[in-house]
């Protein structure tokens, strides 16, 4: 089942044929659902996760805070997000606003569109899986794939996509904990904490290499 059938279904159940008490009520509902979607069906899964590789790999647990990175995070999302919000806006809202469309098909356009975005940054091993999973045996090519079906995909290959990503990040980070290491091995500091030292290290090599600015291309560039 797709979101627009939630608005229009051949039986008659829809919430077009509700009253408008009952449809504000469902809508207000549905409001609730913003942040999973937001969450789930954005790049934002994928953002926030670099993000925290980056302060992991930094040894900074708490710099930047929680707030700024969610905020960085919410922010590149939007970023990337913008022309597929654009084209909704252009094929859905507008002409829904300018009464040229019903509300039901409106939706229908909007998820197409979100759905070629999801689509494009899904693996199709991630697709099969959750095609298997629902006994889906119709589908023949992804564009056909029922949306609740390919967010879930979408999902899980935005997060292996992430861990990929932050452990090419984690890399270096990892390097110098393992140079520090030895060096103080070598000098009889068994006793020293080695991220205790190579904390400043990491931060002055991220600093040097400009790293929020490649963190920030890399992640925006990962989208196609």
């Amino acid at each position: 089942m797709d979101v627009a059938d939630l608005f229009a279904r051949p039986d008659g159940l829809s919430l077009s044929n509700l009253s408008p008490p009952v449809q504000t009520a469902l809508l207000l509902g549905l409001t609730t659902l913003i942040p999973a979607v937001l969450m789930t069906a954005t790049s934002f899964t994928r953002v926030v996760i670099v993000l925290s590789f980056v302060r992991q790999g930094l040894a900074t647990p708490n710099v930047p805070p929680n707030l700024v990175l969610t905020g960085l995070a919410l922010f590149l999302t939007l970023f990337i997000m913008q022309p597929v919000f654009a084209e909704i806006d252009q094929k859905a809202l507008q002409p829904y606003l300018a009464k040229q469309m019903t509300g039901a098909e409106a939706v229908r356009a909007g998820a197409e569109v979100h759905k070629r975005f999801l689509l494009r940054n899904t693996r199709k091993t991630d697709l099969g899986l959750f095609l298997h999973l629902s006994g889906n045996t119709t589908v023949e090519k992804p564009e056909d794939a029922p949306f609740l079906t390919v967010i879930p995909a979408f999902v899980i290959s935005e997060l292996k996509t992430a861990f990929v990503m932050g452990f090419c990040i984690y890399l270096p980070f990892l390097m110098v904990d393992l140079v520090v290491s030895s060096v103080l091995t070598s000098m009889g500091m068994v006793m020293m904490p080695p991220v205790t030292i190579s904390a400043p290290f990491k931060v002055l090599l991220f600093v040097l290499a400009d790293g929020w600015h490649l963190v920030t291309h890399a992640v925006a560039a990962s989208y196609g």
